[in-house]
């Protein structure tokens, strides 16, 4: 009715059957669908006799944990208590599937679900996390159905606590911004582009910013910040569907319509004879390519495989009695048709011409020892830090792999060194490296890792390593290129290790040739430090006899280079440290004013963290009735320092001083205790200033 409360929905269908290829241009998708939106939670709902999906059981523990966390008789009604459930219970699930909230793509989304619930969660009056103390309950209730919430527990509870920590800390920032930022609102209407810069750049929501500014009596102007919201979305549309390629991708849909898809053989092969299908030069289909041109080479089967899953394409050459096409990469479009990239490099081809292919062995095999690697470096990650290691990214060409996975922390050296060990020894082993073609479902239910994000087809390829298919090191769904044993890889070496987003880590390794030459460099690298380091300390050897003359000092042979440098450095510091300050403290000047002791130093390049040494030996020398000030000064800035001694305190003031002081120098007055004060300034022409001012402001006070 139209009201609408006289009926549920708890199904619906979507009939799809077009694909849209540019704004103007859609095409019939090979096999239209229905896609069957069939509400389960609300056919439990009315099995259950409830009036909404909020109040069966899958909800109502959740809710009653977070009424219970919140500690409010006044907010327990509250809706959002339903959101903090729902938006826990979709970030768990997808965490779990490896998304992790970042500021891009599908982590992007988890962060705006998380930071919607704990919002609510915010709003409630909790002040520190509840979603990891509600997960528990969830985690209860599904486990059995859902084993990869058990799985992934750990990842799940860390990431739910941190990023709320984090979302805490971007409200304290947010409202110190607010502050700032409501002193210049006129007209009572708070900046609609600040609004939304404070929502889009740092994660404070609107709402959040209209109940506080609420408070002030000022609104703000939604219209801006929708407009800006608009703009965004646009941006974001735009940026995942890949604008940028849009013609290009209509080009090469042109290009393959009436095709048929390349046949890939070269999992067994590394020639063939095939046929040329297209041509493409400067973006444009033609029908011949001669030399001296660039451009691309559809053919009827290949042995290069086409960039994917994280692996580069495969170089090589097409090639006939009168052609020669060299093949820097191979890269793939549509799913399975081939494109060759290269340059002619003698003579010319047409459409249907016969060739023979030979894709280049050595850089093959190197990608293939990193592939490899990836697969047993992936493993042993989860054997070793935990089943919450998903891959989340890799790389793997000719030269290095690199692989991104979700970890919280920095692996310690022990742990790169157990998982490098743990490596090298499967390659030791030299197990056979399996391949099967099996159903999707089939690869799961046998344990195979699927990668987040990756569609497969009905059949997939399966990689094993391991004495057989049932007792294995690792199992992975994989396109890719891979050893006939693990011995092919040799050795392996993991080579850095850094953070590439929150809950990401990436390693970067070698194999087989691989680690020889990055031991190469680093022993050319090792024997440059040294020949520096030498030099290093001969120079500071001569500074410091310089300086001391008298002090007999040599090297310790027994040292490493490095610890010898180090060595011979806090030498030359502590000796510089002590000469500069013995040359300025000739220049201190004690004048009596009235009852009280001035004890002041104008120095030259103090160093910084002897000032408040200097204060309080100048105490220990004047302990009653005394000011202390030291003001330093190089050619671009000023620091100073004011002491005073306990029994005057009630009637000077240290912060007063540095300020009168500061202001000379055109600092911002500085601040700290009644008894002690520093202080900064630019301005080092008038630092000579600052005494007569001192002595002044002593009589005013007596």
């Amino acid at each position: 009715d139209e009201e609408g409360d006289r009926f549920i929905e708890i199904w619906n269908l979507v009939f799809m059957q077009f694909e849209q290829i540019a704004k103007e241009e859609r095409i019939k998708l090979p096999k239209p669908s229905i896609d069957t939106g069939m509400g389960l939670e609300r056919i439990t709902a009315l099995l259950q006799n409830t009036n909404d999906n909020y109040e069966t059981d899958i909800f109502s523990s959740l809710i009653n944990k977070s009424i219970e966390l919140s500690n409010s008789d006044e907010n327990h009604k509250s809706p959002s208590h339903r959101v903090i459930a729902d938006h826990l219970r979709s970030s768990a699930f997808l965490i779990s599937d490896g998304v992790l909230p970042s500021n891009e793509g599908r982590g992007y989304v988890l962060r705006r679900i998380m930071r919607r619930g704990m919002r609510h969660a915010h709003s409630l009056g909790n002040t520190e996390p509840i979603f990891d103390k509600i997960f528990p309950i969830l985690l209860s209730n599904m486990k059995d159905s859902y084993p990869e919430l058990e799985r992934a527990k750990d990842l799940i509870n860390n990431t739910l606590f941190n990023e709320e920590t984090k979302f805490k800390q971007t409200i304290d920032n947010g409202l110190k911004i607010l502050e700032d930022e409501i002193k210049k609102t006129k007209n009572n209407l708070f900046n609609g582009d600040v609004a939304f810069k404070l929502y889009d750049t740092y994660g404070f929501p609107l709402d959040l910013t209209q109940d506080y500014l609420k408070n002030k009596n000022i609104g703000v102007d939604t219209l801006t910040f929708d407009k800006n919201m608009i703009q965004q979305k646009e941006r974001a549309r735009k940026s995942w569907k890949g604008t940028g390629d849009t013609e290009n991708s209509k080009i090469w849909f042109d290009v393959v319509k009436n095709l048929e898809p390349t046949e890939f053989v070269g999992y067994d092969q590394i020639k063939s004879e095939s046929l040329v299908k297209k041509i493409v030069v400067s973006n444009k289909e033609v029908t011949k390519i001669k030399t001296g041109e660039e451009g691309v080479v559809i053919l009827n089967q290949t042995p290069f495989y086409g960039e994917s899953g994280g692996q580069i394409g495969d170089g090589g050459n097409l090639s006939n009695d009168q052609f020669i096409f060299e093949i820097y990469n191979t890269t793939k479009m549509f799913g399975n048709y081939f494109l060759h990239w290269g340059k002619v490099i003698k003579g010319f081809a047409n459409i249907n011409d016969k060739v023979s292919t030979s894709i280049n062995v050595k850089k093959r095999d190197l990608i293939r020892n990193n592939h490899s690697s990836t697969h047993l470096l992936h493993a042993s990650l989860r054997k070793i830090l935990g089943n919450h290691v998903f891959q989340k990214g890799s790389l793997v060409n000719d030269e290095k792999l690199r692989f991104d996975f979700s970890h919280n922390l920095p692996l310690s050296d022990m742990e790169l060194d157990k998982i490098e060990k743990l490596v090298n020894k499967i390659i030791s082993q030299n197990i056979k490296v399996n391949t099967q073609i099996l159903d999707h479902q089939s690869a799961i239910n046998e344990g195979a890792i699927a990668l987040f994000g990756e569609k497969y087809s009905e059949e997939v390829r399966v990689i094993t390593m391991g004495q057989d298919t049932d007792s294995y090191f690792s199992k992975e769904l994989c396109g890719g290129t891979h050893v006939n044993y693990t011995g092919d890889i040799n050795k392996f070496k993991i080579i850095n290790q850094y953070s590439v987003a929150s809950g990401v880590r990436r390693l970067e390794a070698v194999s087989n040739i691989g680690v020889d030459n990055f031991e190469t460099i680093q022993r050319a690298k090792n024997k440059e430090t040294s020949f520096r380091t030498q030099k290093e300390i001969h120079k500071y050897l001569n500074l410091i006899r310089k300086i001391q003359p008298e002090k007999k000092i040599g090297i310790n042979n027994n040292m490493e280079l490095e610890e010898q440098l180090k060595d011979i450095k806090k030498t030359y510091n502590d000796i510089q440290f002590d000469t500069n300050i013995s040359k300025n403290k000739k220049n201190i000047i004690v004048k009596k004013i009235g009852d009280y002791n001035l004890i002041y130093l104008l120095a030259t390049k103090y160093p910084s963290k002897a000032f408040k040494l200097f204060v309080d030996e100048q105490k220990n020398a004047y302990p009653h009735k005394s000011i202390i000030v030291l003001v330093s000064s190089d050619d671009t800035k000023v620091s100073i320092i004011v002491g005073i001694t306990n029994d005057i305190t009630e009637k000077f003031d240290a912060t007063s001083f540095v300020k009168i002081a500061s202001s000379i120098v055109g600092g911002n007055g500085g601040g700290g205790r009644k008894d002690l004060a520093q202080a900064g300034g630019n301005e080092p022409t008038n630092v000579k200033k600052i005494f007569d001012e001192i002595k002044n402001e002593i009589l005013k006070l007596s």
